[in-house]
């Protein structure tokens, strides 16, 4: 397993993004119920597998959250996750489309 990071900053989603290689962005709202259980299947595929994550709260951290909205040209909602491979997006769902076993079949592991 892999620590996720939680990106505060556009730095810091800057300097996320650049690496090379698969790795997972997660959008999380702490209210919410469906992106509770989202969390928690992320959390559930991210315990048997090695892969760079990241995490954007996105009542905290709203302008980092938009920025991800900005740069790939995708609607913003809340739960979401991406998948990047050096730096673009490959895969990207939400709410209840964010299982562990969606992630495995996106990340081909």
């Amino acid at each position: 397993m892999v620590a996720q990071k939680q990106l505060h900053s556009i730095e810091e989603l800057d300097q996320f993004v650049a690496q090379k290689g698969k790795q997972l962005l997660f959008k999380h709202s702490t209210i919410c119920p469906i992106s509770t259980s989202a969390y928690e299947e992320f959390q559930a595929y991210l315990l048997d597998h090695s892969v760079e994550a990241a995490v954007i709260l996105v009542r905290e951290d709203r302008p980092v959250s938009n920025a991800v909205a900005e740069r790939f040209a995708i609607k913003h909602e809340s739960p979401q996750i991406f998948l990047l491979e050096n730096g673009e997006v490959k895969w990207h769902t939400s709410h209840w489309k964010i299982t562990k076993d969606a992630i495995k079949q996106a990340v081909g592991a």
